[in-house]
């Protein structure tokens, strides 16, 4: 059993299908991340994007931030050179709050109808920089999909930090003590002492995809008006790492551990009996943003 959860977790080889679930309207980085996975065609499929609950101080409510996400993933796309229809779902309206109550979504429902409908052999790729709620409600509606599905998650902080109070997992607790504890196949990229060294700069945007068509000159203006001062400030792209990963696995360092234990007091508590996982120890961020800025640009490598 446990080999083949190893076996499961082994980097992807060549092109996977995937599925985006995004909080899209909460920072800058998602509408990097949905970029960066489809102008990756040469590594994954992109078959659905999934719009996440969240809440934060520009938000009404977890439903609000949802549909504001659900309307930036059509915007976007609105902006790239090819058409999408069919392609966009709305997520939960609130966060998982009973195991025996997930919430019957048309992102949820979409996601169980695409991994029943795949091989173990040709897993569908679930990534998800936002709550994990979507998912988790997935895996609880038809658990049988664990077999099919491998989740990549942007949530917590490194296994060694003082806490794990990090955005994507303290506002959804439920969902996100699940995710580990059940045996679906996880690899998660840790914020703080991980991705948090994957910074950019106004100055390096506008010199790198300033002026080079309408979705690179729209995540340009989207960084710019994120920050009213942008003298010696930079800014972490926290979601583009899970791409990255997809897109050339050696970019991104990568550890096989016991899957934690997600405290009520947001630490990490370890028990050596219990199924792996995998965990991004490091991250090459020139490697990725090259990547990121040539494909923004429409250059080959």
């Amino acid at each position: 059993m446990e080999s083949h959860m190893i076996q499961r977790l082994e980097p992807p080889k060549g092109k996977v299908r995937v599925v985006l679930d995004t909080d899209t309207y909460n920072e800058v980085d998602d509408q990097f991340a949905v970029v960066y996975a489809l102008l990756s065609q040469e590594k994954m499929k992109v078959e659905a994007i999934y719009a996440a609950p969240f809440f934060n101080d520009r938000s009404k409510s977890p439903a609000d931030r949802m549909e504001k996400s659900f309307n930036e993933i059509n915007k976007i796309l609105g902006l790239m050179p090819i058409s999408y229809d069919h392609f966009v779902y709305k997520g939960s309206r609130d966060y998982l709050k009973d195991l025996n109550e997930p919430y019957h979504s048309d992102a949820a429902l979409d996601l169980v109808k695409r991994a029943m409908a795949s091989s173990e052999d040709d897993p569908l790729y679930v990534v998800a920089i936002g709550a994990i709620t979507n998912v988790v409600s997935a895996l609880l509606i038809e658990p049988e999909i664990m077999n099919k599905i491998v989740v990549v998650w942007l949530g917590g902080h490194a296994l060694y930090w003082p806490d794990t109070k990090e955005f994507n997992l303290y506002q959804d607790i439920v969902a996100s003590k699940y995710i580990f504890d059940c045996s679906v196949p996880l690899m998660t990229i840790p914020c703080m002492g991980v991705c948090s060294h994957l910074l950019t700069t106004l100055p390096e945007l506008e010199a790198h995809i300033k002026g080079t068509g309408d979705i690179g000159d729209y995540l340009l203006e989207t960084f710019k008006g994120y920050q009213a001062d942008h003298f010696a400030y930079s800014k972490v792209i926290w979601d583009i790492s899970t791409i990255a990963y997809l897109v050339n696995p050696n970019w991104v360092e990568t550890n096989i551990v016991h899957r934690p234990i997600l405290t009520d007091q947001l630490t990490w508590s370890f028990d050596l009996s219990r199924p792996s996982m995998r965990v991004a120890t490091w991250l090459n961020c020139d490697a990725i943003y090259k990547d990121l800025f040539r494909k923004i640009r429409g250059e080959k490598e």
